[in-house]
This record gives C-alpha cells, structure tokens and sequence, in this order.
C-alpha cells in the first residue's frame, strides 16, 4: 500500500520543485479550487461485466494538476466458461486520485484505491447451495483520458478515461477469474465550486 502512496505523491513534489513560470504564485488555500462530481465506470472482459460509481472531491493544485479523494462503489458479475459457475461481487472503499494535464483536454492519471469485497459464488450444479466469502484487495489504477469543455485555470469539464489496474493484488475487482486485468472505462463530469468568485487564467 506504502508504495502507491509514494507514486500518487510524486506529482506533488515535482510541483514544488519545478512551477509553471507563466503560473502566479498564489500560495494558501483557496476554495474556489475545489471541485466535486464523479464518473460511471465499465469494465469487460470475456465472461465479466462490471458497473460502478465513483463520486469525488479535489482540489486544483495548479493549472495543469488537480488530485482528491474519492470513494468507489461497484458491481461485478461473472461466469466461468468451462463450468458454468457464477459469481457476484460488490466492491467499495475509499481512494485517492492524481490527474496531470499535459494540454487542456488530455490527461494522465492515477488512482489508489484500498477495496473491501463481498462475493457470492454459485455454482452451477442444482442444489449446490451459493457461497459467500468476504475480503480486500488493492488497486492502482494508470491510464488516460479526454476532458472536454476544460480552460486553463478551471475545474469545470466532463472526461472519459480508459485504465487499467497494475498493483498485480489478486483479489483485485478488476482483474477476472483467470487473472486478466480488465480495462476501465469512466465516463464523468468535474464540478467546480465557488467558481463565480474565481478569476480563471486564460494564458
């Protein structure tokens, strides 16, 4: 877990040592850079679907990199080919995001995410009764994405990224029963908050 911490962290301290010369420096607080909203999420592989919402709150750290907290909550379904057995998976816990913006509508990011787990397994044998099992995992999740309707200086846009988990955990929710990571797709909207008392830089 320490060690995606460090990663999420990195971002951080690269700004404290290398700030943007066109940006003003405007040190403190200032809660006209927050932002709320969240995304929906799809993942598919062979046998496995899986729904999930991921509601958030940041902070716009620069023009170029805003990071959070978030929580995730996601369903899981899938089937074994050979056997026909099934299982049910409903996923939650909380996380931390970094999103590093190269030019206005492209990003990269990144997200810890620490999971808790309940699974129903039922195999397909009738009369066998169902299973239930409780556990927890962690994922790291990299990828990329398109924010669209973004300026320079604001958090108001709506985005779509595709990700993939790379903690290698095997319990991870994104990862299927053959240990394949799935990708995820999310799909969601920043809200800036205060925004009509923020003085947005267009540079």
């Amino acid at each position: 877990m320490k060690k995606w911490v460090v990663l999420l962290l990195v971002p951080l301290c690269f700004h404290a040592n290398a700030q943007d010369p066109n940006e003003v420096k405007d040190h403190g607080f200032k809660k006209e850079k927050l932002f709320t909203g969240g995304s929906a999420n799809l993942g598919f592989s062979s046998g496995s679907t899986m729904l999930g919402i991921t509601p958030q709150l940041g902070y716009s750290l620069t023009n170029w990199l805003d990071a959070g907290i978030t929580f995730n909550l996601n369903y899981l379904s899938q089937k074994d080919y050979y056997s026909g057995d099934k299982l049910r998976q409903t996923t939650y816990g909380p996380g931390a995001f970094v999103r590093l913006f190269p030019v206005n509508f492209l990003f990269a990011s990144a997200q810890y995410e620490y999971n808790m787990m309940h699974l129903k397994y039922i195999p397909n044998v009738s009369g066998s009764p169902s299973q239930t099992n409780y556990q927890s995992a962690n994922s790291f999740l990299v990828g990329a994405g398109y924010a669209g309707g973004r300026i320079r200086g604001g958090n108001t846009y709506y985005y779509l990224s595709v990700m993939w988990d790379i903690s290698g955990d095997p319990n991870s929710p994104y990862h299927d029963q053959y240990g394949r990571t799935s990708p995820v797709i999310r799909a969601g909207y920043n809200i800036g908050l205060f925004q009509n008392r923020y003085k947005r830089d267009y540079r």
